[in-house]
C-alpha cells in the first residue's frame, strides 16, 4: 500500500466527527482542452458575464435591476471590495460564472467565503463547470486563510444538489430572511 493509498484511507477517519470530506477530484478526460479554465473577471469581461449572470437570475425567477448589477460588476473590479468573480472559460468561450464574498466569523479567527451565485451555461453543464468553479473558491480562500467555504442552493435544485454533495458537507441548517 502506498503512503498516499493510507492516507486516503485514513483521512475520513481522522476528520469524519468534524464533517470533513476530501473534496472529489475533477473525473479526468482524453483531451487537456475538454477541461475548463477558471480566471477573475476583468474590465472587458462585462458583456460575456452579463448573459450568465442573467441566465442565474432567470433560473431562480428573480431580477435584478440594472443599477445593483453595475453596482456588482464595479465592485468585482474594486480590490478594495470583499466580492470577487471568477469565470470558467471552455473551449474558448466563457460558460460559468461565480460570484464569492469574504466576510468574518464570530465562530472562526479566520473569515469565512460564501459562494453566492454559481451559474453554467446550459450548453456546458455536466462538463466539470460548476465543479471547476468551486474549486477555484476553495484555492482562492486557502490562499486568504480563510476557515471555512459555504452556500446555499435551492431544496428543489436536484443536479447541483448532486455535485454539492459530492464536494462539501451539508450543514442542516435552515436559512431564514426578511426582506428590508
Amino acid at each position: 500500500m502506498t503512503t498516499a493509498t493510507v492516507a486516503r484511507k485514513s483521512f475520513p477517519s481522522r476528520f469524519s466527527r468534524l464533517g470533513v470530506r476530501p473534496a472529489a477530484k475533477i473525473r479526468p478526460t482524453t483531451a487537456l482542452s475538454l477541461l475548463p479554465h477558471r480566471r477573475p473577471v476583468r474590465t472587458d469581461d462585462f458583456n460575456a458575464w452579463l448573459p450568465l449572470w442573467q441566465g442565474y437570475q432567470h433560473f431562480y425567477q428573480t431580477q435584478i435591476s440594472e443599477r445593483t448589477t453595475a453596482t456588482t460588476w464595479q465592485r468585482f473590479l474594486d480590490p478594495s471590495e470583499p466580492v470577487h468573480a471568477a469565470l470558467a472559460e471552455l473551449d474558448g468561450a466563457i460558460v460559468g460564472i461565480v460570484h464569492f464574498i469574504e466576510h468574518r466569523s464570530t465562530w472562526t479567527e479566520g473569515n469565512y467565503m460564501y459562494l453566492q451565485d454559481l451559474f453554467t451555461a446550459p450548453e456546458a453543464r455536466r462538463k466539470n463547470v460548476a465543479r471547476t468553479l468551486i474549486e477555484y473558491v476553495y484555492a482562492q480562500s486557502h490562499e486568504r486563510g480563510c476557515a471555512r467555504v459555504y452556500w446555499l442552493t435551492h431544496e428543489t435544485n436536484a443536479d447541483a444538489r448532486a455535485l454539492y454533495d459530492d464536494v462539501a458537507m451539508r450543514s442542516g441548517f435552515i436559512q431564514y430572511r426578511k426582506m428590508l
